[in-house]
């Protein structure tokens, strides 16, 4: 999930306005906040940290958040197939992971100790 929907998941379900997150938050006005709740700028590590204070949340969630989404190792398609794997429900999500592994068989080793 995005920053940004995780920030406002997260005011949502506290009931905080972006002004209400701002005056938490060091060197950050409403503009600002509004724009991390748009995915419109990324607040920098210190804002986080507050970020993750204010909604009572651990900072390692959020920066792991959003480092995943700025992972050089990660391909576009690899981020879309990622959000789009977390838009599906459990059953949508078993019946892709199925579809994918049949597309990359497993390795001899692996095929081995199933049919045991």
């Amino acid at each position: 999930m995005p920053l940004a929907t995780t920030l406002r998941l997260l005011a949502k379900a506290r009931g905080l306005s972006a002004a209400d997150i701002a005056t938490a938050i060091p060197r950050a006005g409403a503009a600002t906040v509004s724009a991390w709740l748009q995915g419109e700028k990324l607040p920098g590590q210190e804002q986080l940290v507050a970020l993750a204070r204010t909604f009572g949340v651990p900072a390692g969630a959020l920066l792991s958040e959003l480092a995943s989404t700025l992972d050089p190792a990660r391909t576009r398609g690899e981020h879309e197939l990622l959000a789009a794997y977390r838009g599906l429900n459990t059953k949508q999500q078993g019946a892709l992971l199925e579809v994918a592994r049949s597309m990359h068989p497993a390795p001899a080793k692996a095929a081995t100790r199933r049919k045991k």
